[in-house]
């Protein structure tokens, strides 16, 4: 009898695999709709003319010219894919590929080249203008992105994100873009990316700023960041959005954490809250502020360390209220996963990092161009059915998705990646029913990869960066994402 069961048992658990297999396989891979494809770019990746015009000196600017040793091969965003001049071929090929929306990012000094409101910018505001023209009469809709880390050098002179006067600096810069834009743009996303603004420009160094602060830092800098952030939403809730009608959120990038013992769901939990939640938490949660465990352990190694205080700032109540909510969409950067296990402890028992966490990737996974880029398409649905969970089902845009190559046209592994990672959206959407309303690969144009120089190609044009008028050249990928996105399904 035992014998019978157990093979009942095994059978039974083989039929629900065959079937949950099954569904997402015969699962309708047709995009809604209403469903937005799109591609990005950011503004000091490919625009170039660094110094055209009145532009002032961004932070990016000072980095590269001062630290070119920190550069793959001493390379600068100076020239970058001169998209200053060529916006309108770079929006030609995004009509060519027939998507629905272009994400890009507008340069906080060439608006504002002091970093204040008083000093704009006219040749600054016509650029983008003169896009935004060029996109509207090719009917595709614009996702403007305020600040993807190139904040004027200015304003790092007085601290950067570290100085609490940046939030009321970045509203006033985002009072201009709505004022001048808004009525153009009905996609707003604040801030790129606050972790790693913060985590590699404070304490890593390993982008601009380049300093080494440690994570007192770090962890103002997110302070200071998510409070801009707050304010420039209530300056266009409360000035603009009932004239304007559009949708304002921000980006933040979550990867999904593996474990190599299942039993130990804590790390995962932590892991997610340090690196997702620690922005996610005090916007989308019904309660609003950090979330508890990072509260809890920060404060507990600052003590081990020897610190008077916890290194995370404190919010006040009005400071967690005004937050609270300060999102209409969530905007989710995705483009890998890690394993998590338990970090080790120093010479005192103290853990090596705040989080108590080390990340690894499995031998098992397909490597790209770029060492930190796995291939863990299954990630993307795992992150999207945790926001969903969390966070009331948000609607979620997925602001950057891709993968680098060696400079090939013939980049087949972006193909498999793209597919493989939207066919892991469309199982989430309408197996789990994930709220996802928008796809955006990254990145249109090969550009500069920020430390990596123009080592790793992420985009689906390749950019000849040895001529002069930095040709471009389609990537097969960009004729598939064409058929993709004429068809509206994933083939």
């Amino acid at each position: 009898m035992s014998y019978v069961r157990l093979n009942f048992y095994q059978l039974s658990i083989i039929i629900l695999r065959v079937v949950i297999l099954k569904g997402e396989h015969v699962i309708n891979l047709n995009f809604p709709d209403d469903f937005s494809i799109g591609i990005g770019t950011s503004s000091y990746q490919i625009e170039g003319a660094w110094n055209t015009s009145d532009k002032g000196e961004s932070v990016w600017d000072r980095y590269v010219h001062q630290n070119p040793h920190k550069i793959h091969n001493q390379s600068t965003g100076d020239f970058a894919c001169d998209s200053y001049h060529k916006y309108k071929e770079d929006v030609k090929q995004i009509k060519d590929m027939g998507l629905n929306h272009y994400r890009f990012s507008l340069s906080w000094p060439r608006i504002l080249p002091t970093g204040y409101a008083n000093v704009r910018s006219k040749d600054g505001l016509k650029y983008y203008h003169d896009l935004l023209t060029e996109l509207e009469a090719n009917k595709i809709t614009p996702f403007v992105t305020i600040y993807h880390w190139d904040h004027p050098e200015a304003l790092q002179k007085i601290g950067g994100w570290t100085n609490e006067i940046m939030v009321d600096l970045f509203g006033d810069y985002a009072r201009i873009v709505f004022r001048e834009f808004g009525d153009r743009v009905k996609f707003f996303t604040t801030i790129n990316e606050p972790f790693a603004v913060c985590r590699d420009g404070y304490t890593t160094g390993v982008q601009a700023p380049g300093y080494t602060l440690g994570r007192v830092a770090e962890y103002l800098c997110g302070h200071n960041i998510l409070k801009a952030h707050a304010r420039a939403y209530h300056i266009y809730n409360d000035e603009f959005r009932a004239s304007q009608g559009g949708k304002i959120g921000i980006s933040l990038p979550c990867y999904h954490h593996f474990l190599n013992d299942e039993n130990d769901v804590m790390l995962r939990e932590i892991a997610f809250q340090f690196e997702c939640g620690r922005f996610a938490h005090p916007i989308f949660s019904a309660e609003g502020d950090y979330p508890t465990i990072v509260k809890e352990r920060i404060s507990e190694r600052s003590k081990l360390q020897g610190y008077t205080r916890s290194k995370l700032p404190t919010f006040t109540k009005d400071w967690i209220e005004y937050i609270k909510g300060s999102a209409d969409y969530y905007g989710l950067n995705h483009y890998t996963s890690a394993i998590v296990e338990a970090a080790p402890k120093d010479e005192n028992g103290i853990e090596v990092n705040d989080e108590g966490v080390i990340y690894k990737s499995d031998p098992k996974w397909v490597n790209t161009t770029s060492d930190w880029l796995k291939i863990v398409p299954e990630g993307l649905r795992y992150v999207l059915k945790t926001i969903k969970q969390r966070y009331g089902n948000p609607e979620i845009y997925i602001l950057e998705n891709g993968v680098s190559d060696n400079g090939t046209l013939s980049d087949l592994q972006r193909k498999e990646y793209l597919h493989s990672y939207m066919r892991e959206m469309l199982i989430a959407m309408k197996l789990d029913g994930c709220n996802v309303k928008a796809y955006t690969i990254w990145s249109l144009l090969d550009n500069f990869e920020w430390d990596r120089g123009y080592s790793e190609h992420f985009g689906v044009i390749k950019v000849d960066f040895n001529s002069t008028d930095r040709s471009r050249t389609p990537k097969e990928s960009a004729q598939w994402i064409k058929t993709i996105a004429n068809n509206r399904k994933l083939t």
